[in-house]
């Protein structure tokens, strides 16, 4: 587990977005194409205007998977996933090898089956994830089901991530928040290769200490990275302002 600390969410983001273009680079150049999940949520916009701002990725070999989407959401809806990446990733690259987008207004469970063959298809070289206010990881909300093979999977939204996609502007009540979406399994994320997590702001301290210095435990679902080979977070002062004197010490050697 990698720990890395910045001063503000750009700072974070323009170097998380910097190692994730590496990777794709690297990953090209070994075997030839790379296999990636993007997230989406105000965590990952400077994140994401870095890979986009980054040169020399060959972007007709790269195939891209997201996390999740809200059950019954339309791509017109501005909290539509589909609709974030389209309009602040897919609009400003170049045509990608293949892309494969939650599609929420299909029925969930044949979308889970049809996602779910194509991930098993193409194995996950570089995963970009965040972590909620209540440490779900995409939206696997506590107690997370760290168990399940299946790669994607219908989940119900408990009332604090669905308060958080309110106050983030998504939604302009809290009932227009849906209950059910479409998510990428834990199991399915922890088979990435390569993980950064992008976490800043003060509001994700909490679950950022719980996290990262609680035992592995599924009421604390993003825990699970702690035992991810491969797994780097990116945070800034204000999200990790909770971290333990012994941890920020540590960081500083």
């Amino acid at each position: 587990m990698e720990i890395k600390i910045f001063k503000n969410p750009m700072e974070l983001g323009k170097s998380a977005g910097r190692a994730a273009a590496d990777l794709i680079r690297q990953t090209i150049a070994d075997q030839g194409y790379a296999n990636v999940i993007l997230a989406t949520g105000t965590s990952q916009f400077e994140t994401l205007n870095q890979l986009i701002a980054e040169k020399d990725i060959d972007w007709t070999k790269v195939t891209m998977f997201h996390l999740d989407e809200y059950i019954g959401l339309p791509i017109t809806a501005k909290a539509s996933f589909r609709r974030y990446l389209k309009e602040r990733f897919l609009d400003k690259v170049p045509a990608l090898k293949a892309t494969y987008l939650v599609n929420g207004e299909n029925n969930p469970e044949a979308e889970c089956e049809r996602l779910g063959i194509a991930i098993n298809l193409h194995p996950i070289d570089v995963a970009l994830v965040g972590i909620g206010e209540n440490g779900h990881l995409a939206f696997n909300d506590p107690p997370a089901d760290f168990d399940t093979e299946q790669p994607y999977i219908i989940v119900e939204l408990d009332e604090q991530c669905r308060r958080q996609q309110f106050n983030e502007g998504w939604f302009d009540t809290l009932e227009d928040v849906p209950n059910k979406a479409i998510s990428m399994s834990v199991k399915q994320i922890m088979k990435a290769k390569h993980i950064i997590c992008s976490v800043p702001d003060s509001r994700k301290a909490t679950a950022v200490r719980n996290c990262l210095e609680e035992a592995v435990d599924n009421q604390y679902p993003a825990s699970i990275l702690q035992l991810h080979s491969n797994c780097s977070y990116y945070l800034d002062e204000a999200s990790a302002s909770l971290l333990s004197a012994d941890v920020q010490e540590n960081l500083k050697n």
